[in-house]
C-alpha cells in the first residue's frame, strides 16, 4: 500500500466513548462530536475502511486508518 500523506490526516480526541474534532477540516466548526463510534476506530485503527458524516456540515471522510492521535483517509484535509 502506498504511504498515505500527512495532508490526509485529521486530529481526533477520544474522551469516554465519544470522538471529537477540535475544528471541522471543512466548516471550521469548534469542538464537533463526531457519530464515529469506539467499534468503528477500532477497525480504522486495523486498516480496515469506515465512512464518517461530519455532522456539523454533512461532508463524507473516508478514513483509510487511525492511529491514537489521527485519522488517516483518502482526501487532502490540511492546507
Amino acid at each position: 500500500m502506498d504511504v498515505i500523506p500527512f495532508v490526509n490526516t485529521w486530529p481526533y480526541e477520544k474522551q469516554m466513548k465519544d470522538i471529537y474534532f477540535h475544528t471541522c477540516p471543512f466548516c471550521q466548526e469548534s469542538n464537533v462530536l463526531t457519530n464515529l463510534k469506539i467499534k468503528d476506530l477500532e477497525k480504522a485503527q486495523q486498516a480496515i475502511k469506515v465512512r464518517l458524516i461530519v455532522p456539523c456540515c454533512h461532508e463524507v471522510i473516508t478514513i483509510l486508518e487511525a492511529d491514537e492521535d489521527y485519522l488517516w483517509t483518502d482526501q487532502k484535509l490540511r492546507k
